[in-house]
């Protein structure tokens, strides 16, 4: 009997193809201006996987109004076991956000946190791994997320 993807049957295959996509790990993040209460926009962001002495570069994006990527750091094949870096290009977001609240006594070069990196391991390929960055000027914090 031919199968016409209606009925019961239908609805089991679908769950699996749910379960089967749900499945595949992705990369993400959030920046939150905790000085501000507010998203931390226009900060670019580069992603790497590091491999003994080699350091290579996966992507380069920009946070959005919303502090968020657009679409995940790294998902699908691209998505394996390994050591990564996020770079987040704090600075010019810092400053700006400084001149914009009239602290330019805070715009010192070299800044205090220009760059952030946080190094971070991979272990489930199969997990949503969230990697949030909450920043101040003078300093910050990160966590896995969900």
């Amino acid at each position: 009997m031919k199968n016409t993807g209606k009925g019961p049957g239908a609805t089991h295959r679908f769950n699996d193809i749910t379960r089967a996509h749900t499945r595949m790990g992705q990369l993400t993040t959030h920046i939150l201006d905790t000085s501000r209460g507010r998203p931390g926009d226009g900060i670019v962001i580069t992603l790497f996987r590091l491999e003994g002495d080699q350091r290579t570069l996966l992507t380069t994006m920009t946070s959005n109004s919303d502090g968020r990527c657009d679409k995940p750091l790294l998902q699908a094949e691209h998505f394996t076991i390994g050591v990564y870096e996020l770079v987040f290009a704090t600075g010019a977001y810092l400053d700006a956000a400084d001149a914009r609240d009239g602290c330019s006594d805070r715009n010192k070069t070299p800044r205090f946190l220009d760059n952030i990196v946080i190094r971070f391991g991979i272990a489930q390929a199969d997990e949503h791994y969230h990697v949030p960055l909450l920043l101040s000027a003078y300093g910050y914090s990160t966590y896995r997320g969900s």
